[in-house]
């Protein structure tokens, strides 16, 4: 069994079966070692579903608008990404596609894709390194830094062009707290021991 070390008084002991909702104590110390979320596949999966949703939008409808000399252009977030690689900004396009497109879709396609299957009881092919894939995504996924960018790019360009907020916009903003929260709510040892349930 793995071991873990206990927080408190640092001592370390083999690693307890714990129920969803339940707690493991320290018999050292009594402090708590862990806890195990109740419902971590459900509350997941509905996060998961929501991103989902939102990422569509993201991606579906116009990002930003500028009018400047009576002219409006609009963008997509797939065509910031593709104007900066035709702009010979290859590193830069292929950051952005990379951290704000590729690894969050990633994330929420393997997330119901294991998790889906397994709020049924239904094994999932693969499942075990779908959901490694899921954790090896979660450095890359660095939306709110591409959100903080945009803000700061339109304080700037507010002076010299008038700026309307898209759909995808606001899409984008509400999905970095949504998938935060179903990456946070994510206890991996409980999809872990379901996934070995369902072979």
């Amino acid at each position: 069994m793995p071991l873990i070390g206990c927080h408190h008084c640092d001592g370390v002991v083999e690693e307890p079966w714990v129920p969803d909702g339940g707690s493991a104590i320290c018999l050292r110390c009594g402090g708590t070692l862990f806890r195990r979320r109740r419902q971590t596949v459900e509350v997941t999966l509905a996060l998961a579903a929501s991103a989902a949703i939102l990422l569509i939008v993201a991606n579906a409808y116009p990002f930003l608008g500028f009018e400047l000399q009576g002219q409006t252009t609009q963008t997509t977030l797939a065509g910031g990404v593709v104007s900066l690689w035709n702009q010979d900004q290859f590193a830069v396009s292929t950051l952005v596609f990379l951290t704000t497109m590729l690894a969050p879709t990633s994330q929420v396609v393997l997330l119901l894709y294991v998790l889906a299957p397994l709020h049924f009881a239904l094994p999932v092919p693969g499942a075990a390194v779908a959901f490694q894939w899921v954790e090896r995504f979660r450095p890359w996924s660095m939306m709110e830094v591409f959100l903080i960018g945009i803000f700061v790019a339109l304080v700037k360009l507010s002076d010299i062009a008038e700026i309307r907020t898209g759909l995808a916009l606001w899409a984008f903003v509400l999905l970095i707290p949504v998938l935060a929260g179903a990456l946070a709510f994510l206890d991996a040892e409980i999809v872990w021991r379901r996934i070995e349930n369902t072979k």
